[in-house]
């Protein structure tokens, strides 16, 4: 059983709550995977990290997880609702291939960022076409439940009937009346009742390419219905965390409810949690702004809007830098600032190691674990256990410089403070590590090499040469750090 209490925010009742799984030490966690029709971009990547971070955390405590984290390849159409053409056969159609080719290529991308960004594979990774046969059994549940209607073969939920006995709407807070008098309007929807309606199975007309038999049609399943079939499938009829970006709050997460309580008479999540939006330059992200920026461009600086290329841990750390339920806003100087503080971190982590132990301590480190677990379990407050770490990391600093010491046991336990929160909780490595490692161990061996001639030098009193190679490699963004222990070195 977790050795810490947990406390989450729940969307749903707009509060923190302790945290008590439904099985413990079990937990299901399920988290609204990408819609791969094209490469993953920021808003795929603050949802990934942080439920990453929850997944990792949670393990860390003592809890068995089951995370769940689908992927979309079938049912979301053009406008994300009802209408339009399903975007994987738009851009198969376009391209001269087969759906699946797609969502293919773009799911193996996905996964490349997601490796790069350290982002752990969760347990299991269904896709929405691997189960067409437990969607159209739900909505079997929902018709037979008297919440369903059938049109032209196409079925819809019945918001308004479904309102009468329970309440759509209060993951939102969205009122049902007040929607229909701004949307009174049907046109382009008029096999629907009412305007709120939305579509549990589609038939699909003649150009369609993604289809399946079923009682009502030849079609294929709603946009909102996918996840409430698998999370029902791998995590139970209710199951304890459901996670997503703001963006799903509504209408997917709200559609989600709906149709559980319509099959099953019952809610079948406990906590809902939702990461919030990012912007660019204070701007929502959107390719008509030009501010559109996929992850990959974000590793290449190849986009008019980057001043340099940010390596997938510069990325990773800025997202955890600001706790999931804020406002994320991404520019230059914000990234260029995280990269520093990333830089200050793991070497800090990697000084650590080298570091020797002394007699007695003469500062600390008491309560730094114990600080960044509360900010842990205070709703996942990654901002505040790093503010933490970098406490221990000036007592790494000052210990490395000789101003202060510590004894082994505090030196053990800051060892095992950066290991369980830097690398094994927040998912921080080396950028060397994230990319190539070899290149890593050839830059070391060469500054290693400049370091011994630069001693060499001092110790024939050449200090012209010692002083010209310290001001060359400064004007690399180098830094060299003399001690009586010998050089040193650092990117700056």
């Amino acid at each position: 059983m977790a050795s810490k209490k947990l406390y989450i925010h729940n969307t749903l009742s707009r509060k923190k709550e302790l945290f008590e799984p439904l099985n413990p030490p079990f937990v299901g966690l399920y988290v609204c995977g990408p819609t791969v029709y094209g490469d993953g971009h920021l808003g795929h990547a603050r949802p990934a990290i942080t439920f990453d971070l929850v997944f990792r955390y949670m393990q860390h405590i003592g809890y068995k997880v089951r995370y769940v984290r689908n992927i979309t390849d079938v049912g979301h159409l053009e406008n994300d609702a009802d209408q339009g053409e399903d975007k994987i056969a738009k851009k198969a159609r376009l391209e001269q291939l087969e759906p699946m080719e797609v969502v293919q290529y773009f799911t193996d991308r996905y996964h490349e960022d997601m490796d790069l960004l350290n982002v752990r594979k969760p347990s299991i990774e269904p896709r929405a076409s691997g189960h067409i046969i437990e969607q159209i059994e739900m909505v079997k549940d929902i018709l037979k439940a008297g919440y369903a209607y059938e049109v032209n073969g196409s079925v819809y939920f019945d918001v308004e009937k479904y309102n009468k006995s329970y309440q759509y709407g209060k993951l939102s807070g969205r009122v049902v009346e007040e929607m229909l008098a701004n949307t009174r309007d049907l046109e382009g929807q008029d096999e629907k009742r009412s305007s709120v309606d939305f579509a549990l199975w589609k038939k699909a007309s003649p150009e369609h390419i993604m289809r399946w038999p079923s009682p009502w049609s030849d079609g294929f399943p709603g946009w909102h219905l996918e996840c409430s079939a698998m999370s029902t499938k791998y995590l139970g009829e209710v199951f304890d965390i459901h996670g997503g970006g703001m963006d799903l709050l509504f209408p997917h997460h709200e559609c989600e409810i709906a149709q559980s309580n319509a099959a099953q008479g019952k809610d079948a999540v406990r906590y809902w949690m939702h990461n919030n939006m990012i912007t660019i330059n204070g701007q929502k992200m959107g390719k008509s702004l030009g501010n559109f920026i996929t992850l990959r461009e974000f590793f290449s600086g190849e986009h008019k809007a980057l001043e340099k290329a940010y390596s997938p841990m510069t990325i990773r750390f800025f997202i955890l830098q600001a706790h999931y339920r804020s406002t994320l806003d991404f520019s230059n100087e914000a990234l260029m600032a995280a990269e520093k503080g990333l830089k200050r971190l793991l070497q800090a982590l990697e000084t650590l190691q080298s570091l020797k132990a002394s007699d007695k301590s003469t500062v600390s480190v008491e309560g730094i674990e114990e600080k960044c677990h509360q900010a842990m379990c205070d709703d996942f407050n990654s901002p505040i256990a790093i503010a933490h770490l970098f406490d221990a990391v000036r007592i790494i600093n000052s210990v490395n410089d000789k101003t202060d010491t510590l004894s082994a046991n505090d030196l053990t336990h800051l060892k095992t403070i950066f290991q369980s929160f830097v690398v094994d909780i927040l998912g921080l490595k080396p950028e060397a590590a994230s990319t190539s490692g070899k290149s890593d161990e050839t830059l070391k061996g060469v500054m290693q090499l400049v370091l011994d001639l630069r001693q060499q030098a001092r110790s024939q009193k050449d200090f012209a040469t010692s002083d010209k190679i310290r001001d060359d490699l400064a004007a690399l963004n180098i830094a060299v750090k003399d001690s009586k222990d010998g050089a040193s070195w650092e990117l700056k």
